[in-house]
């Protein structure tokens, strides 16, 4: 390994200093939490936007992130897969096995789209059958038969970024996404309100931004890989319409536990935005607020969380069970160091931080934000234990703990989280905060389940490794 990683000094003896563990951690994870930052703040650009033309509008907008984004990370978890079969095959020095993994982590992101682009052209029916109310529904509906199109080259660019994570080379998916990212913004501003001469689109032009913007990301990351010496070297767009199906059934096998455990969580906040599109529009558009706030604040234990996967990964390969340790507790510490400065600013500034979502010269600006700042609130509680179960979810990677962790979300999220949720918000009337609250108290179980049983194994691989 490279001495700026920490991993290893010239001597061959692993550093174990405590500099040395929070540096590398920190050196790895900017890069990281800047592509999630950058990747989350694409869609908040669209609020920002879209909130300016009325809470309809707004409320639609969140739907149709929602539901997008639900169908999206799901097949990212297949392209999640496609990282250790080309770090192991990179070990190796097998060049046709990194082809194959990533050509085959496109045929499957492929296939997926086309599953699932069904239930995407249909979304407005969909919505309509679980409560949606009927002009929020339509407009989603309006939206997503441009967007849905962007699932395809979204899901082609997390493959090839998976391909370049395992080539260590993070800065340049930051580079990507912020350049989308300022496209993006430009775009919205002119088919979203109508300038340069263009017709104001409103949302419809929002879903041609996004389908840019997700085809411009592939484009550019295949134009930077074209020019790579590791890509000539392994021929990686060689031949990409022949198959190799045990390739192609590796991907999916190691991907379906990744994207179920990733839809565990994601699905929850999908179905926070339906429970709360029963309570009614203005709720909806207050919880899509929030939710912002939440997400954005997520990345950087999210980025951490990659980290955690990778340090841990390489200590525990090396047999160094006090790297091993080191490790998950320098990412703990930067994750609940982030966590506790979000809360406090949610906490502080809640009407303030609204507001930036809303035109308070509109008639209906006033209830959204009176229903959108006890949420934040609760948000700013969110940010320790989301953090805190992300991080462990990481570090359980790391030591290639997947099976149990599933098991582990679904039953927090779900069994404890939904029910939690259903109960404080509807037979106990605590309406929309109460959706909050009962989320939290999933989030709450997850992370001390999960962290405990990075604790237990941690513990096992210290007296196993030493």
């Amino acid at each position: 390994m490279h001495a700026r990683t920490g991993a290893m000094p010239h001597g061959g003896t692993p550093d174990n200093s405590w500099f040395t563990h929070f540096r590398a951690s920190l050196l790895l994870g900017l890069p990281f939490i800047g592509a999630q930052v950058a990747q989350l703040a694409i869609h908040t650009t669209d609020i920002l936007m879209i909130g300016r033309l009325g809470t309809v509008e707004l409320a639609a907008m969140v739907l149709s992130g929602q539901v997008f984004f639900t169908v999206f990370i799901f097949g990212s978890g297949f392209a999640n897969a496609v990282v250790p079969m080309v770090a192991q095959a990179m070990g190796r020095g097998d060049g046709v096995s990194i082809r194959r993994s990533v050509r085959m982590g496109l045929w499957v992101a492929l296939i997926y789209g086309l599953i699932t682009a069904p239930v995407l052209w249909h979304a407005e029916q969909i919505l309509r059958l679980m409560g949606q109310q009927p002009e929020v529904a339509a407009l989603v509906g309006r939206y997503m038969r441009i967007a849905q199109w962007g699932i395809f080259p979204a899901l082609a660019f997390m493959v090839l970024r998976a391909f370049l994570s395992a080539l260590e080379r993070a800065g340049v998916i930051l580079y990507i996404t912020l350049a989308i990212l300022g496209l993006n913004a430009v775009m919205c501003y002119i088919l979203i309100f109508g300038h340069l001469g263009l017709p104001a689109l409103g949302m419809e032009g929002a879903a041609i931004s996004a389908l840019v913007v997700n085809s411009m990301s592939l484009v550019l990351a295949i134009l930077y890989l074209r020019r790579l010496p590791e890509t000539r070297d392994v021929a990686l767009f060689t031949r990409f319409w022949r198959p190799d199906w045990s390739a192609f059934f590796e991907v999916v096998k190691l991907g379906l536990p990744i994207a179920i455990t990733i839809l565990a969580e994601v699905s929850l906040f999908t179905v926070a935005s339906l429970l709360m599109g029963m309570i009614g529009t203005a709720e909806l558009a207050a919880h899509g607020i929030a939710l912002q706030f939440a997400s954005i604040a997520f990345m950087v234990p999210l980025g951490l969380s990659q980290v955690a996967t990778v340090r841990i990964g390489l200590a525990h390969g090396r047999r160094d069970g006090e790297g091993v340790t080191r490790a998950a507790i320098a990412v703990l510490v930067l994750g609940c160091l982030c966590a506790l400065v979000g809360s406090l600013v949610f906490a502080l500034f809640p009407a303030e931080l609204a507001a930036l979502y809303l035109d308070t010269d509109r008639a209906d600006a006033a209830e959204v934000l009176a229903r959108a700042v006890p949420f934040i609130v609760v948000a700013g509680a969110f940010q320790l234990v989301d953090g805190l179960q992300a991080l462990a979810s990481g570090m359980l990677r790391g030591l290639k703990d997947t099976t149990v962790p599933m098991i582990l979300a679904l039953i927090s999220y779900w069994a404890i989280g939904f029910l939690s949720a259903w109960a404080l918000a509807f037979p106990l009337g605590f309406g929309g905060i109460g959706v909050w609250y009962g989320f939290l108290i999933g989030l709450a179980a997850a992370a001390v389940s999960l962290n405990w049983r990075v604790y237990r194994f941690i513990r096992r691989e210290r007296i196993l490794l030493g």
